[in-house]
């Protein structure tokens, strides 16, 4: 029986390091972020759409998506954010279906989606057990502010923009307190997959 993990987080969390702990102890991660790149490549279809969408003014001359481009369309104007969201979002949960059926047929004894907006975006019946990466507010904005050189303001309003960290851990079936070094949390980690019964 493969234990379908839902690893999330908040901006800042350290989810990216609980993901390469999975990595370490092969077992497979299907990446939400990195599916969303990759389903917006040309020749694909959500790519298509996006150009049908909203004209050829936000691709690169190699004719990529210009992100940045595309990023100032959308982040000015609700209905533009909602009508790319309607186009990327079921390609991308889509992909990770497939990919997480794949290891479930392969008989993996785990297979973990990393989705940052699982909460947010309603996803949590793709899985069979949460996990979140937890740090408290302080250190969450600290880090926030180091990693992006971003000012304090800044930073404390893309936190606020997801549900709390706080919160996301009471709604969790497991917590990784990622306030301490990386060798506490991936000692955290191992302990929860030894209760869920995850053999590695």
């Amino acid at each position: 029986m493969t234990v379908v993990i839902g690893l999330t987080g908040s901006i800042a969390s350290g989810k990216s390091t609980v993901s390469n702990m999975f990595t370490k102890l092969n077992i497979p991660v299907i990446d939400a972020d990195q599916i969303s790149r990759e389903v917006v490549e040309p020749g694909k279809p959500a790519y298509e759409q996006i150009v049908a969408a909203f004209g050829e003014g936000i691709l690169q001359d190699d004719k990529t998506l210009d992100r940045k481009q595309l990023g100032k369309v959308v982040f000015s104007d609700e209905g533009k954010r909602k009508q790319l969201n309607s186009i990327v979002h079921p390609q991308v949960r889509k992909e990770m279906l497939n990919q997480r059926d794949h290891y479930i047929s392969e008989h993996y004894p785990a297979v973990v989606l990393d989705i940052p907006l699982l909460f947010e975006s309603e996803l949590t019946h793709y899985v069979d057990q949460i996990l979140v990466a937890y740090v408290c507010e302080e250190t969450q904005l600290d880090r926030l502010m180091q990693r992006d050189q971003s000012s304090r303001e800044d930073a404390q309003q893309r936190i606020e923009a997801q549900i709390s960290v706080k919160k996301k851990a009471e709604m969790a079936d497991a917590v990784i307190d990622n306030n301490g070094t990386v060798e506490e949390s991936f000692s955290q980690l191992k302990d929860i997959l030894h209760k869920w019964n995850i053999v590695y």
